[in-house]
């Protein structure tokens, strides 16, 4: 059985991180020129992926549909049953790609791609509604 109170805070950490990286791609030339914020919106993004991948690992598990082989993979689950529609999973499941390069790339990243990524936060969005629906 879904924790319904574990989700519900699981999105409410993700929906607080995407109201910041929101608010930050209004930031001004000198707000990015800090190297602290270029840092700050990466891992942002990290701990929203993540919120996501929390709560498709957690969902999975509690209705009997894994163990999924990789965290895009728990996603995928989602949206294979019915769960959340499945064009929602697949882009929240590329998202983790994005975040494994993040996380395990970091030296490779670019930096460009992040600040571009603040300007389409619609896919972690459309997640968070569609689950919580479900609650």
């Amino acid at each position: 059985m879904v924790d319904e109170a574990r989700v519900a805070r699981l999105l409410r950490s993700v929906t607080d991180d995407l109201a910041v990286l929101r608010a930050e791609a209004a930031a001004d030339r000198d707000r990015r020129a800090d190297r602290l914020w270029l840092s700050g919106v990466k891992y942002l993004f990290v701990t929203a992926i993540e919120g996501c991948v929390d709560v498709a690992q957690h969902v999975c598990s509690s209705e009997g549909w894994g163990p999924p082989a990789t965290n895009a993979d728990a996603l995928r689950l989602l949206g294979r049953h019915g769960f959340v529609d499945d064009e929602v999973a697949q882009r929240v499941a590329r998202a983790v790609g994005f975040r494994n390069v993040l996380v395990h790339d970091y030296v490779e990243v670019d930096d460009e791609i992040v600040v571009a990524r603040l300007g389409d936060l619609s896919d972690l969005e459309a997640f968070v509604a569609a689950v919580a629906a479900r609650l």
